[in-house]
């Protein structure tokens, strides 16, 4: 579906913008794990300003839970008056993004602007305001590149759609 050299080029061109917008400051870039961190680790590379890293790890609902997605591992950096890019592999309903969003808020975080690789917009079910997104794709289930099905997957450098 997306091939590592055009993965590899938009990652290039997010990290001039978000280094661009951040100019004179070091804002903390947390990363929501296990997908997000291959797509983390390129992104950093191609930032030109000096930033912290973090990241945090979110449970997955089963669709027979009802609730709030829970934190399993928690920050170990202070948000409050941090400027923050939250950096996720894929957006799809939003729902533990908007569990991390409401978190970073709830801590006083002075901005938390979204950078994500792939944005499902037609599976979303929340309002998530993306400012950095590589590319928009269908809603179709994807994997490569950190993105896995059954944990399998992630190590592929392309991102290719899993057919059954």
């Amino acid at each position: 579906m997306i091939e590592k050299e055009e993965i590899r080029r938009r990652v290039s061109e997010l990290g001039e913008e978000i280094s661009r917008n951040y100019k004179g400051e070091k804002p903390l870039l947390v990363t929501v794990l296990k997908g997000g961190a291959a797509f983390a680790s390129d992104l950093l590379k191609e930032l030109s300003i000096p930033v912290e890293t973090d990241s945090v790890s979110v449970s997955s609902y089963k669709k027979e839970q009802s609730g709030p997605a829970r934190i399993v591992k928690d920050l170990s950096s202070e948000v409050k008056g941090r400027r923050i890019v939250l950096v996720e592999n894929i957006v799809d309903s939003g729902s533990t993004l908007n569990r991390i969003l409401e978190e970073l808020e709830e801590r006083g975080a002075a901005s938390v602007e979204v950078c994500c690789l792939l944005d499902k917009k037609t599976a979303r079910k929340h309002d998530i305001d993306i400012k950095y997104k590589g590319f928009i794709i269908d809603d179709k289930f994807v994997v490569g590149y950190g993105l896995d099905y059954n944990q399998r997957y992630r190590n592929l450098p392309d991102i290719a759609l899993l057919e059954k």
